[in-house]
């Protein structure tokens, strides 16, 4: 099992350039944000009568499938973990006021579409192909190198 550290190692060799850098540094944090997006527009009847907590921004997929990614990134490391799960509740808490605007699953399609397009953008200006081509696992990696690289001393 990769550390964290060595995961960031092979990351990072596909993100050298600045304006790829920069391009991740927007697009990975709304691609995560949109798929939590994609995940609470899932009807969640089957959640709320099984829980009955009467709590929508808890009682929905996506809170479900969160707990799994976190597993992972606990796996890897707590501290990344928490910084993960507080940026997961913050998806959560925005997108359930985004879904009271407009339709939740329209807004989240449009991000992730744009993100994804702004993503292989970068990487044709990298030169390199999406590290997630060789390992679907750096699909976990990605947010928590943004976190690593916006937000750690170093």
């Amino acid at each position: 099992m990769k550390t964290l550290n060595q995961w960031f190692e092979e990351y990072a060799v596909s993100h050298q350039n600045p304006k790829n850098k920069a391009i991740h540094y927007i697009c990975v944090p709304a691609i995560f944000f949109s798929i939590v997006g994609l995940l609470m527009s899932i009807p969640n009847t089957f959640l709320s009568n099984l829980l009955h907590l009467n709590q929508p921004l808890i009682e929905n997929w996506a809170v479900v499938v969160l707990i799994f990614v976190m597993l992972f990134y606990i796996r890897l490391s707590v501290a990344m973990a928490i910084k993960i799960a507080i940026f997961s509740i913050l998806c959560l808490v925005i997108n359930f006021y985004i879904g009271k605007l407009v339709p939740l699953w329209a807004f989240s399609i449009g991000v992730f579409v744009i993100a994804w397009i702004g993503q292989f953008y970068g990487h044709n200006i990298e030169g390199k192909k999406p590290s997630f081509l060789k390992d679907i696992q750096f699909l976990m990696i990605g947010p928590a190198w943004v976190v690593q690289n916006l937000f750690s001393k170093k």
